[in-house]
């Protein structure tokens, strides 16, 4: 991708890594390979994805835009591994920033957007251990948020863009007052499941889904 890039544009200015999906299941029950694959994907291809791209924006003193959650600093029940990967986003990405901004001095911005659940397809692409099929808590954000919070970190230098109000809520309570955060998070639990069966307990953890839809799931029908 980074090749193809620079063949058609000559330089990248901002490179944003975005890859990542959920298991819906509890820690104790979900496979040790399916964990594995999960940190694949949202660890790892962060840290490809970065590594990848460091080069070119050091050239060009561009912009290197890594998605985290909310879940980077709070945990969520049923989703513990997602938790743990996006946790470990945050520290690979701090990490970096210190490094090369700070170490290296090197005039590049290191951005981590930590948003709250957002409107999109993410519990069906996620894989299902439970008997019903997931969903997201409410409230949520509009995709068109984080879409701009992205072009705000592309245009200016910041560390972190927390993306809703439930975001900086959740975050701000797990850092100052973590016992009460979590007798909150665990009542997200039963908040995460439509009283219908799962329509597609495999999800895309192996295969792409390739669904294209942009907003997610409400019920029955998909909101588009």
């Amino acid at each position: 991708m980074a090749q193809i890039a620079i063949a058609r544009f000559g330089r990248i200015d901002t490179w944003v890594n975005n890859a990542g999906l959920s298991i819906y299941g509890r820690l104790d029950e979900v496979s040790e390979e399916d964990h594995r694959r999960l940190f694949d994907i949202n660890f790892w291809g962060i840290v490809h994805g970065s590594l990848v791209a460091l080069p070119h924006l050091i050239k060009s003193e561009g912009v290197l835009v890594n998605l985290g959650s909310e879940v980077s600093e709070a945990v969520v029940p049923l989703q513990g591994m997602y938790s743990a990967s996006k946790h470990a986003v945050k520290g690979y990405t701090d990490a970096l920033r210190v490094e090369i901004q700070e170490v290296d001095q090197t005039p590049i911005s290191i951005t981590l957007i930590q948003p709250t659940a957002v409107n999109t397809p993410f519990p069906q692409h996620a894989k299902n251990y439970m008997q019903k099929e997931p969903k997201l808590p409410s409230p949520q954000i509009d995709p068109a948020d984080v879409a701009h919070a992205i072009l705000e970190a592309a245009t200016s230098t910041t560390h972190h863009i927390k993306v809703g109000a439930m975001s900086k809520i959740n975050t701000t309570m797990q850092n100052l007052l973590p016992s009460l955060a979590e007798k909150l998070s665990a009542k997200q639990a039963d908040k995460q499941q439509y009283d219908e069966p799962p329509r597609n307990p495999d999800g895309a953890l192996y295969i792409a889904s390739g669904g294209g839809n942009i907003h997610g799931s409400g019920g029955k029908e998909l909101c588009h």
